[in-house]
């Protein structure tokens, strides 16, 4: 009996008893479907974050300088800072300094009290992207410029909450009271939120940094957003840092250096991590499945013992017995593969769609974010092999079995 001719006698084997097939094949098909969702919601996730990173550049590199601690006057320049990244071009592409001007802005009668003030430089923003460091696109006007930082020009850039409640949605040239200066209004951010609310990151004004100091009373800066010019740059302008860090505070506890790419590595770190512990929960329902094909496998020698015998007093040889069962096995849990990966793929498109829509939302309709947990190929196919290779290897011990039937005691098997 060639290979055909045994798959052919699995299957009339499976359609005379549907229920029992069904129910050997439930385990494969829980733990397919369930391998197939968490595989597809983790890929869903890795491309939002992918995303994301794309959206905000994986170029940022962070740092923040706080002082040794011991009460000396050592302070860091910024303008140290901004000519240390001008000598690099190969390395950086720009820094801007980050400044909390406080809270609360006035127009007319109206008081923003929950606003955030930030005193950025020109460098916060990417001509060529369109978009601040941060990956906020500018809807009007324009944005800081390098005269009006070096100027300290009463100028500002305002979010689109802002630009609703104090202006009723026309702002450019209009003037708003900051810290009781009149600041002109010059750009207005796109609008980040599906429901913008006070305090909010479309309730944001952001003047030249010096400003945000004075109004703050800081003497120095503490917080740098720097870029590298490519990707494969980030370590080396991390390095070059921290070198220039050491040098001034010679104290590693003076400054914190962190990149965007470090945050990535570490988000896909941890979710691969428990991408696997999910994938090896869900396995149990493989290796459930695994015992029970082997279960009702063990029945069916039992029930066809006659039938061995006979085929081996005609001849049928050990390893035609034995790779009869084992295909039978492997069909099982194919068939049931099978059923699982459809069941896997519709519960992960309609699952996906709702916990992508809620995130999605979450991060606002101007985010530019989708979320996609359509099943790959290659999840498809390993596991659907993975389930045929479970049957074929818990179907070995049964055909096994079988195999070493003696003919003259299985014919006379009742």
């Amino acid at each position: 009996m060639n290979v055909t001719q045994s798959f052919k006698l699995a299957l009339k084997s499976l359609r005379t008893s549907k229920m029992r097939a069904f129910l050997t094949m439930l385990g494969i098909v829980i733990g397919v479907a369930s391998v197939i969702i968490i595989i597809s919601l983790g890929n869903g996730l890795t491309g939002m974050v992918e995303q994301q990173v794309q959206k905000l550049g994986v170029t940022q590199v962070m740092f923040y300088t706080w002082g040794r601690g011991d009460g000396s006057t050592m302070e860091l320049d910024s303008q140290e800072v901004m000519d240390f990244i001008d000598s690099h071009p190969e390395t950086f592409s720009g820094v801007t300094p980050w400044v909390s001007g406080g809270q609360g802005v006035r127009q007319g009668s109206n008081e923003f009290k929950k606003t955030g003030i930030y005193g950025v430089s020109e460098a916060m923003y990417r001509p060529e992207n369109g978009t601040t460091l941060d990956g906020e696109p500018l809807a009007k006007g324009r944005y800081l410029q390098y005269v009006d930082v070096t100027q300290r020009k009463n100028v500002c850039v305002i979010g689109a909450y802002l630009e609703q409640e104090a202006f009723r949605g026309d702002a450019l040239g209009n003037t708003l009271y900051i810290g009781g200066v009149p600041y002109t209004v010059i750009g207005v951010m796109q609008r980040q939120q599906t429901t913008m609310t006070e305090g909010s990151s479309d309730d944001r004004v952001y003047i030249p940094y010096e400003n945000a100091m004075a109004l703050s009373g800081s003497r120095t800066v503490t917080l740098y957003q720097a870029t590298a010019v490519s990707r494969d740059t980030v370590g080396q302008a991390k390095a070059l840092l921290n070198d220039m860090l050491w040098n001034f505070y010679q104290d590693e506890d003076a400054y914190y250096i962190e990149t965007m790419l470090d945050q990535v590595n570490l988000i896909n770190a941890m979710m691969g991590v428990a991408m696997a512990v999910l994938i090896a929960i869900a396995a149990i329902s493989l290796l459930v499945g695994g015992i029970g094909i082997m279960n009702i496998m063990l029945v069916s020698v039992t029930e066809r013992t006659r039938e061995i015998g006979i085929r081996k007093s005609l001849g049928a040889k050990r390893r035609d017995i034995r790779r009869q069962f084992i295909i039978e096995a492997g069909t099982t849990s194919a068939l049931g593969g099978l059923v699982g990966i459809l069941f896997g793929y519709l519960m992960a498109v309609a699952v996906g769609s709702l916990f992508g829509g809620m995130l999605v939302e979450s991060l606002g309709a101007a985010s530019g974010v989708t979320f996609n947990a359509t099943p790959t190929l290659g999840a498809i196919l390993v596991s659907f092999g993975v389930s045929v290779g479970i049957g074929m290897l818990f179907g070995y011990l049964p055909a096994n079995k079988a195999a070493k039937l003696n003919p003259i005691d299985a014919l006379r098997y009742e």
